[in-house]
Formats: C-alpha cells, sequence, structure tokens
C-alpha cells in the first residue's frame, strides 16, 4: 500500500453531510466498532441484504477518499461479516470522525 495523504475530495458541506449519513448508515449496525492500529473494524452477523446496503459506502469512499483501503471478509457458514478500512497514519482519527456523535 502505497502512502497517499489523508484528504477528501468532498468540500467541508459535503464531508459533514456524508459522516452525518455514515452515522445512520449499515455502519451504525455493527456489533463490534474495533480500533486498529492503522484503521478501523466494522464486524456484523449475516444479514441476507448486509452486501446491497455495504456497497454503496464502500463505492462512496473509494472515490472521495482514495487514501482508503477497504477489505471484506465473510466468515464461513454464513458468519460474521468484518470490513476493515485502513490507511495511512492519521487515519483512525479520521474514521473515528465519521461515527463520533
Amino acid at each position: 500500500m502505497r502512502d497517499m495523504p489523508i484528504a477528501c475530495s468532498l468540500d467541508s458541506q459535503g464531508l459533514s453531510c456524508r459522516q452525518s449519513d455514515l452515522r445512520t448508515s449499515v455502519l451504525a449496525e455493527a456489533e463490534i466498532i474495533a480500533r486498529l492500529p492503522n484503521g478501523v473494524r466494522w464486524t456484523f452477523r449475516h444479514a441476507p441484504d448486509l452486501f446491497a446496503r455495504l456497497a454503496p459506502i464502500i463505492d462512496g469512499e473509494r472515490h472521495c477518499c482514495r487514501f482508503l483501503q477497504i477489505a471484506i471478509v465473510a466468515d464461513q457458514d454464513l458468519g460474521d461479516v468484518t470490513l476493515d478500512i485502513t490507511g495511512p497514519s492519521g487515519t483512525v482519527e479520521f474514521l473515528e470522525s465519521w461515527i463520533a456523535p
């Protein structure tokens, strides 16, 4: 992973709206939210439409916050799904601004 600056292409109003939307999105349904050394992990229980609801979030972030690396792991037998969003130094604080009330 190459180091990219932590920069969102949204203006301050767009970023504020995006953060507000993310706080009430499927991310709020995570069973566990854990801080990683370089990002945040959301853990979800299986739900039939989980991937369909995660896809627009992932696609949106890949466009506006190109420094983020995103990984999804789905456990066998319809087990938990983890979403890891990581990046360069400072990413944890950036991501925590998404989930802070």
